[in-house]
Formats: structure tokens, C-alpha cells, sequence
């Protein structure tokens, strides 16, 4: 993705970011240094990543595909007693973490990377943050749950060396 920096005298605080025909368009201060320009230019390269994995997820019904896989993991390993509002894709999981699960409200979030991941990968995450559905803490009543996923040790390895690459 081009990125165009356009300097302003007038601009003081504020950085403003928007698309234009596949360019960025990157508006400063003119008294940003040029290591904070550069820090701009990934943030805002990021940001429209993340914005194109978005649409990308939607256009392609992944949600609809994660919630059919919940409800397969939910009948397998949970006797289908589990129960949520909502479970979706996130483009905004930070590098070190691949799901969450708002127990409280019943949503779980997995990030959008598990589906360049294998499977069993994807899936042990999906069984992980659907077994914060009965047991929220990481207890060993938790991991009871978790270790009935056949593929539990070989996925969190595979993501530990994920995380260690980042």
C-alpha cells in the first residue's frame, strides 16, 4: 500500500488518515520528526489492513462459518450445553492473543489470523474460549474442559512458537 505524507503548517495535534484510489493518504504536522512519520505510516498501513480483512471476513460469511464450527465443538466436547450471544472474527486481537471470551455477556472474539493457521489450531482456540463459557478462570477444572480436544498441546505449541516469531 502507497502512503503519501502531506505536511501542514497548520496542523499541530491531530494526524488524519484516509484512502484515495488505493493511496494513503497521511496528514501531519510539519514539525513531526521523521522516525514519528514513519511510526504514522505503519500505524495507518496497519489500520487500513485490518479495515480490508474486515470487509474481506464479511464478504465471505467467515462469522457464519465460526459459529457453525462453535456449535460442531460445542456438540462434541461440551454436549451442547454451552450457550453464547455472539462469536466473531477480530481483526483487532493484539500478537499475543488468538481469543477472548466476555463471559459476562456470552460473545467470544477470535482473531482473524487462526485462518491462516492449521485446523486443529483454529479449533483449539474456538474450545479454549468456549470453555470459558462454563469455567472462566484458567483453573485446572478449565483445562479439564480444554484437554478434551485431542490436539490441545500440539496447537498451544504451535502457537507458542507463533507468538515467539512476532
Amino acid at each position: 500500500m502507497d502512503v503519501r505524507v502531506i505536511k501542514s503548517e497548520k496542523r499541530r495535534r491531530t494526524i488524519t488518515t484516509k484512502r484515495v484510489n488505493g493511496e494513503i493518504l497521511l496528514y501531519v504536522s510539519n514539525s513531526l520528526s521523521s522516525e514519528k512519520i514513519e511510526h504514522y505510516i505503519e500505524w495507518a498501513k496497519k489500520r487500513f489492513e485490518a479495515d480490508d480483512r474486515k470487509k474481506n471476513l464479511i464478504e465471505g460469511d467467515a462469522n457464519k462459518n465460526l459459529e457453525n464450527t462453535a456449535k460442531e465443538l460445542n456438540r462434541e466436547y461440551f454436549n451442547n450445553e454451552l450457550k453464547w450471544n455472539k462469536i466473531e472474527y477480530s481483526t483487532e486481537q493484539n500478537s499475543k492473543m488468538f481469543g477472548n471470551c466476555n463471559t459476562r455477556d456470552k460473545i467470544i472474539r477470535v482473531s482473524d489470523r487462526l485462518l491462516k493457521m492449521p485446523k486443529f489450531v483454529h479449533d483449539y482456540v474456538v474450545v479454549h474460549e468456549l470453555a470459558h463459557l462454563k469455567v472462566p478462570a484458567h483453573n485446572e477444572q478449565f483445562w479439564n474442559f480444554v484437554y478434551k480436544y485431542s490436539m490441545t498441546e500440539r496447537a498451544r505449541g504451535y502457537l507458542i512458537a507463533v507468538a515467539m516469531s512476532d
